[in-house]
């Protein structure tokens, strides 16, 4: 089918039939409807060339909604699938993480309790082949296992491995079942009695993860906790009320929304929470977005912690499912929502979605991320925390308690071309695969690798002379003597923290990267140093 060069001057016509908002003309949505059909109906007869029409549909509708706001939208019904799939907190299929190495599928790990790391298939596997279907050596891809390793709970699947010190293929067949999606991807001790809790998103068993990581920390004698939301998008509202919830005492207002067609409504705590006592920091970077905003800014406006970083994203609507009947859905922006001082935080977005997106942009040119006085904080987005009437903004994200600049000085161009390549992870996924055995002997715990292992001279060597056989001479990585002087110690960290991912699992990697996060260290000091006592928080009152 043909696609439309005149697309652009449809949608301009059914941008303004189709919008269901206040009436800005005599047109009502059943007669903009009819319009519409009638509209469809002439190009699908009389058009000079074939259309695909559900395509002209789909795009349609994805314009007219981009007219409204930057989060209503539309999703077709494969893409609603893949989309409520980490809100859902699971998938189905068989239960690896992998990665495409050497055009083989290589398993990085069996996902604990799934149905593959019950059948003994082990991390370092490479899967050659699905039913009757080769798979190595053929340029598969991330979208071609998907297609044959994802399916219905229940259903049976075929996979041939090569694993090493076998002669021959290990056949498997596995029954593909619901695997967990895991929202807490770090939870450990920093100090001993500092918690640590890393969360991905706002998901349906985010919560039950969060509390089981609060339970097992305080066996291990936390006091204080540290919840690193930076990168934090968002996810499911209910989740962020209930996460807000362990934090919160009494009968405490976390939230409020209202809009053109709902009244406001009130959401206040309802149980007691797993961490209403002890200090609390949380961290928030301009990657924070909507749930995340609604926990930080509820333990901000109640004076009950501290929120440590950058400002986060500002995104303060609520979107609510409409079915479209055949699969297909919008999620359309119905509410506002608004912190318990009265903040809305969504930052402005009338200059359309392009400028939307790019606006984090800005907030590097502008000098934002390296500090707050580039911000421009009229009188009118001041607001009175609830207890102790700390003064907090409002007007586009939540502005941290503590500012944290982003760290750039390990920032070199050697150091940002790796990163950019992705070329610390790929070398210590062959690392690994080239030496599991032994690393697996010398460091049989995650505890044992965390503290001891070291990234010696020799492999760091191996490690530069392997990036520059990858280059090329349009593209070639180069190691000076300055750059590496810069970034050398960053690099070895990343190389460690990636080498602990690949033979442990992903909470592996962040317990050794907090090197790293300045945010955490900051966090860690405010709690060590007397600031958290000094910032005439309400804290104690939580009983």
């Amino acid at each position: 089918m043909k696609k439309l060069n005149s697309i652009p001057l449809v949608f301009s016509l059914c941008i303004g039939i189709l919008a269901t908002g206040p009436a800005t003309s005599q047109t009502n949505p059943q007669q903009g409807a009819k319009k519409f059909g009638t509209l469809l109906s002439m190009l699908d007869r009389l058009y000079v060339d074939s259309i695909d029409m559900d395509e002209l549909v789909e795009t349609a509708i994805e314009k007219m909604l981009e007219e409204l706001d930057p989060h209503s939208v539309y999703f077709s019904e494969e893409d609603l699938k893949d989309a409520n799939e980490p809100l859902d907190g699971s998938f189905e299929g068989i239960g690896v993480q992998f990665n495409i190495f050497k055009d083989t599928i290589m398993v990085v790990s069996p996902i604990a309790g799934g149905p593959s790391e019950k059948l003994g298939i082990r991390a370092g596997d490479r899967i050659v082949q699905v039913e009757e279907e080769y798979v190595a050596g053929v340029g598969v891809t991330t979208k071609d296992v998907i297609r044959l390793l994802k399916g219905p709970k229940g259903t049976m699947v075929k996979v041939f491995i090569k694993r090493d010190g076998e002669k021959s293929l290990l056949e498997f067949n596995i029954e593909r079942d619901k695997i967990p999606i895991f929202s807490v991807v770090a939870s450990h001790m920093v100090e001993p009695t500092i918690g640590y809790i890393k969360i991905s998103r706002f998901a349906k068993t985010t919560l039950e993860e969060l509390r089981t990581s609060l339970s097992e920390l305080k066996d291990k004698g936390m006091k204080d906790l540290i919840l690193d939301l930076q990168g934090n998008g968002g996810g499911m509202l209910r989740t962020a009320i209930n996460m807000s919830d362990e934090f919160l005492s009494d009968d405490k207002l976390i939230v409020y929304t209202e809009g053109r067609s709902f009244s406001r409504e009130d959401t206040y705590t309802s149980y007691e929470g797993l961490f209403e006592q002890g200090r609390l920091v949380i961290l928030m970077d301009d990657g924070s977005a909507s749930a995340s905003e609604i926990v930080a800014g509820a333990v901000q406006d109640w004076d009950r912690g501290l929120i440590v970083g950058r400002r986060s994203f500002g995104k303060g609507l609520v979107q609510r499912p409409i079915d479209l009947g055949d699969g297909s859905a919008v999620r359309l922006t119905v509410q506002k929502y608004y912190t318990p001082a009265g903040r809305c935080i969504q930052k402005p977005y009338d200059e359309g979605v392009d400028a939307y997106r790019n606006e984090k942009y800005d907030r590097y040119k502008s000098g934002e991320l390296m500090s707050l006085d580039s911000l421009d904080l009229p009188d009118s987005l001041k607001y009175e925390t609830r207890i102790k009437k700390r003064t907090v903004y409002g007007g586009g994200g939540i502005l941290p308690d503590v500012f944290v600049p982003i760290d750039t000085t390990s920032n070199s161009e050697t150091f940002r071309n790796l990163l950019r390549k992705g070329m610390m992870s790929s070398y210590a996924l062959e690392f690994v695969d080239n030496n599991r055995a032994r690393l697996e002997v010398e460091y049989p715990t995650e505890d044992d690798f965390v503290n001891q292992y070291i990234v010696s001279e020799k492999d760091i060597k191996a490690f530069q002379v392997w990036a520059q056989e990858k280059g090329s001479e349009e593209d070639p990585i180069e190691f000076p003597e300055g750059d590496w002087d810069i970034s050398g110690d960053a690099i070895t960290l990343r190389l460690k923290a990636f080498i602990g991912r690949n033979t442990y699992s992903q909470s592996t990697f962040y317990r050794v990267i907090g090197d790293l996060n300045e945010a955490l260290n900051e966090a860690i000091e405010i709690l060590n140093d007397g600031r958290f006592e000094n910032s005439k928080l309400a804290h104690k009152t939580f009983r």
